[in-house]
């Protein structure tokens, strides 16, 4: 995705297929050493789904937040929220994990990104047929229209943001050791800052706006639309484009400003 921008030798062909080894391998490893396996790329946003949908209407009864059934609004964006957030921290390692892969290959260095965000993205396509399963269970309560079809455009968008923060954050990591912690702390308040256990719908002004500037804030909301139509923002969906392409765009002059400086330092 990103080969024609860091300028690094080899065919487009020759990165694509050496960036699916990568990302298979990273899922035989993960798998192969578990013994729950598959079951691990579910599990983590099915307890978090459960303990907020018995928070909010087992023991508050918020009826104001999100809509119902609440759990399958809360796995809308609970899944994608995990891709995200295993994302974002395994950038925090992408280089140094694979130090003297990195400083040998002659494949453009960005493909130690782009494998964090097929593998992870993987995983989160592996744990749609849960949500289809909840969304079955309750499917006298959910209409499903046209507007899923911004379910994939979310997909896309989110792989697009994943791809500029991790060419942003993978060699910054590496010049600056303390960014690691940091981001890890980010990541915990931008759970809350996101649209996650709530909609924008329900954020008062002026903090409505203010997330909007979030970008995951568009994207869960594309998510959401296809089975609440009523979740539809327009403008904060406009701002999480252009946030999105922003961010890409920032992302590849970044790392490839950088990346002569990071090899350096590895």
């Amino acid at each position: 995705m990103s080969h024609a921008a860091v300028g690094a030798p080899g065919t487009p062909r020759r990165y694509l297929h050496s960036l699916w080894l990568l990302s298979a391998r990273d899922l035989k490893v993960r798998y192969a050493t578990s013994w729950l396996g598959y079951l691990w790329s579910v599990l983590d946003p099915l307890i978090m789904s459960g303990i907020y949908w018995f928070v909010f209407t087992q023991v508050f009864h918020r009826d104001k937040i999100g809509e119902q059934p609440y759990i399958v609004f809360l796995i809308l964006a609970l899944l994608p929220w995990v891709w995200f957030n295993t994302s974002v921290s395994d950038f925090t390692r992408a280089f140094r994990r694979d130090a003297r892969l990195v400083r040998s290959t002659s494949i453009p260095r960005s493909i130690w990104v782009n494998r964090i965000v097929l593998s992870k993205g993987l995983e989160f396509l592996f744990s749609i047929p849960v949500l289809a399963m909840f969304i079955i269970f309750n499917a006298d309560k959910i209409t499903v229209g046209w507007s899923l079809l911004w379910f994939p455009v979310a997909i896309v968008l989110q792989m697009m943001l994943l791809v500029g923060l991790g060419l942003l954050v993978a060699p910054l990591c590496v010049l600056y050791a303390d960014l690691e912690r940091t981001t890890a702390l980010i990541l915990r308040a931008l759970f809350y800052a996101s649209p996650v256990i709530y909609s924008v719908n329900d954020l008062p002004a002026p903090f409505d706006t203010i997330s909007a500037f979030n970008p995951l804030s568009g994207i869960f909301t594309l998510y959401r639309v296809g089975f609440f139509p009523d979740q539809w923002h327009t403008m904060t969906i406009l701002i999480s484009v252009v946030m999105t392409i922003c961010i890409f765009v920032l992302g590849l002059w970044v790392f490839r400003s950088l990346e002569r400086s990071v090899l350096k330092e590895l």
